[in-house]
């Protein structure tokens, strides 16, 4: 009797272990990213693109990297920097992800970034986010950003708006250091050329009424550069174009992405003709980006919900996803002990995506391509970006001298 005991408890035992260990070996067999971005707020609409982007490049592996299954597990912002960190503790602490990719608005990266300094056992690849000082300043060596920044967005546009003839620009920009950092790119080569700023009006995030902005508006400048996204921009062209304005308009990156040229049926018609800049330009002849570009009209057609074409945000967090998951290929599924190699991997990746290779500096940051282009309507009367030229391997300190280039603010820099 004893030893049928014995045994019966032998066998319990043995099916425990075993049920224990095949637990341990399914936990093993997935890997948690966590996808933050703005789903809520005056980026709302670019922040549900964002996702599309993410879910695009895990949907290109079929949900499978290395062996390994992969989760995705979203967190919501509303491009608070509070209220992002807050999303990413969460992820990070509650849901226990292994690695994050986020957040989309430019002050949530420095939160971000700084946050990660607090989190060593996690790595975090941004989302769009693209303020310069997000890896200029006080790096966090578990925090990579692929996408090329705000003012690397900007190379090409100020020798574009010289080209036009515009010699003297006001500039309208949210009061954050996105658009700081944009402003700066665009400054530093168009101040180099000759041109002049002789007045910049700074408005909150998320702001309403612009009459006071638009009543300020010089009237010996050639154009405006508008440096506003989502509703921002909407409301802010809305306003103008009531009120009777017609200067030429300059767009900052975000202000002539898919999400504002058809923000909700609507068709931003005093937007035809603006020469912009950014990462991404709709009508780019590559043949990865035409690939690109069918992929998500297939996944997410207008009838559901998607743009005519991907917007910036889709476009950035596809790469940003894409370089965490080839990060994990690289190591083989395996992260390592404390995401060591898994990191020296992303480190040294030539990163391949839609418009050409990306390479990472020693900030951890992106040296990349992007596009100068004109707003135009396609054949169904969307409204779309042209290519006027693409600019290749423009590097964070725009070619300028470390010793003489400085970080975008709201005073910097001044033309001369």
């Amino acid at each position: 009797m004893m030893n049928k005991r014995k045994w019966f408890r032998s066998v319990i035992c043995t099916a425990a272990l075993t049920a224990v260990t095949g637990l341990a070996l399914a936990q093993g067999s997935t890997l948690k990213i966590g996808v933050l971005a703005t789903l809520e707020g005056p980026f709302a609409s670019g922040g549900a693109d964002a996702m599309r982007g993410a879910e695009m490049a895990l949907a290109a592996r079929g949900g499978m990297v290395a062996g390994k299954k992969i989760e995705l597990v979203k967190g919501s912002s509303n491009a608070n920097p509070d209220v992002a960190v807050n999303a990413a503790r969460k992820l990070v602490e509650q849901d226990k992800v292994d690695i994050l990719v986020g957040p989309l608005s430019g002050g949530e990266g420095i939160a971000i970034k700084d946050y990660s300094r607090t989190q060593a056992q996690t790595t975090f690849i941004n989302g769009a986010s693209a303020a310069q000082a997000t890896t200029l300043v006080n790096q966090s060596t578990n925090f990579f950003r692929f996408n090329t920044d705000g003012a690397q967005w900007m190379a090409g546009l100020g020798k574009a708006a010289m080209d036009k003839g515009y010699k003297r620009v006001m500039v309208i920009a949210e009061d954050y250091a996105y658009p700081y950092s944009q402003i700066q790119g665009f400054m530093a080569e168009y101040c180099r050329a000759g041109g002049k700023v002789p007045l910049k009006a700074w408005v909150p995030l998320g702001g309403k009424d612009y009459a006071s902005v638009i009543a300020r508006i010089p009237k010996d400048v050639d154009a405006l550069l508008v440096v506003l996204g989502g509703a921002d921009a909407v409301n802010f062209l809305s306003q103008y174009e009531n009120a009777g304005g017609d200067l030429p308009i300059l767009g900052g990156s975000i202000t002539v992405s898919q999400d504002v040229l058809n923000f909700k049926g609507k068709r931003r018609e005093s937007l035809v003709g603006t020469i912009s800049a950014g990462p991404v330009s709709d009508n780019f002849d590559g043949a990865e980006w035409r690939a690109f570009v069918a992929d998500y009209r297939k996944a997410y057609p207008v009838s559901a919900g998607g743009f005519p074409s991907p917007g910036l945000f889709a476009y950035v967090y596809y790469v940003s996803m894409k370089a965490a998951l080839d990060g994990i290929d690289a190591v083989k599924g395996d992260l390592g002990a404390g995401q060591v190699k898994y990191r020296e991997a992303l480190g040294k990746m030539v990163l391949k995506t839609p418009t050409g290779d990306v390479r990472l500096d020693a900030n951890r940051q992106a040296i990349g391509g992007g596009f100068v282009n004109e707003v135009v309507k396609d054949a169904q009367g969307n409204l779309t970006t042209r290519m006027l030229r693409k600019v290749d391997n423009v590097d964070q300190l725009l070619g300028i001298k470390k010793e003489d280039f400085q970080i975008g603010t709201r005073d910097v820099p001044a033309c001369p």
